[in-house]
């Protein structure tokens, strides 16, 4: 049984394409038990995308999160998709979608361009140049699975992340995580205020109010340096507690640079790694 997300998201593909393709080699099929119509998320690589959305190509940007949709067209871009809004209305949706405040912050995306679903991951600020009457002040980026930035050509983890969590494979990356990438993991859902990636990081059932609290109360968590042990040596571990120097920032205080401690713990060598949520909570005290 699919979720509201997934019914909302549903419902949108729908009105927005309609027959779709519905096979791909890497995808994750929306489907309702009440309707025959089933429609296929495809995560393609990059040099793929850049050949299906061209220079100049329109199409579609659907958030993951809340089902609300804007179009766009690509202006540029050689190692991700540097788009524009198309019009002013589409802006304000766009905006909308960032509760009224333009951020740096990613967000996981569909982009839906002829009859191809595309899992991706977008920013929220405009800058750089801009040539379109859209009333947004440059243009922003859409990255794809093995997308870099154009300054450094480095994979942005975190869109990485979204791509992940757009293509409905994100639950499953983060079951082979070792505790080191869990614990960035657990510090980008904090300042995407991604509650997925939280629920991922310290579990989910008993720990909504740990993470509405961290979503309330926290504003940033930057690691700054992490000693890693390798690997092998974790395999037999079910606790490992391990001395990071972060750098944090309440919703309205000041930044605090210290070291704390992280504790993840698993069932068995067999599981999957746990942030222990309320051990970190203590920590900030």
């Amino acid at each position: 049984m699919i979720n509201l997300n997934q019914k909302l998201l549903l419902f949108v593909i729908f009105l927005l394409i309609l027959p779709i393709k519905t096979t791909a080699a890497n995808d994750r099929n929306y489907e309702d038990e009440d309707s025959p119509i089933s429609f296929t998320l495809e995560i393609l690589p990059w040099q793929q995308v850049d050949g299906v959305i061209p220079k100049g190509a329109k199409f579609t940007v659907i958030d993951v999160e809340t089902g609300m949709y804007f179009k766009v067209q690509r202006r540029a871009g050689s190692q991700h998709a540097d788009v524009q809004p198309l019009t002013r209305k589409d802006t304000q949706v766009m905006k909308k979608i960032y509760n009224g405040k333009w951020s740096w912050n990613r967000r996981a995306i569909i982009v839906v361009a002829g009859d191809q679903l595309i899992a991706a991951s977008m920013h929220g600020m405009p800058h750089g140049g801009g040539a379109l009457q859209n009333g947004f002040p440059g243009h922003f980026c859409i990255h794809f699975f093995g997308s870099t930035t154009h300054r450094t050509r480095k994979l942005d983890a975190t869109h990485h992340l979204m791509i992940l969590k757009a293509g409905g494979k994100l639950d499953e990356y983060v079951e082979t995580v070792d505790p080191y990438e869990l614990i960035t993991i657990f510090a980008t859902g904090i300042n995407m205020e991604d509650k997925r990636l939280l629920e991922l990081s310290v579990g989910t059932s008993e720990n909504d109010r740990l993470i509405r609290t961290l979503i309330k109360d926290l504003r940033s968590l930057e690691i700054i340096h992490m000693p890693l042990l390798p690997v092998e040596d974790l395999n037999e571990l079910v606790l490992v507690e391990i001395p990071v120097q972060v750098k944090y920032a309440k919703k309205h205080g000041r930044k605090v640079k210290k070291e704390m401690n992280f504790i993840a713990r698993r069932d068995s060598h067999m599981n999957q790694w746990y942030i222990d949520g309320e051990y970190f909570l203590k920590e900030l005290k």
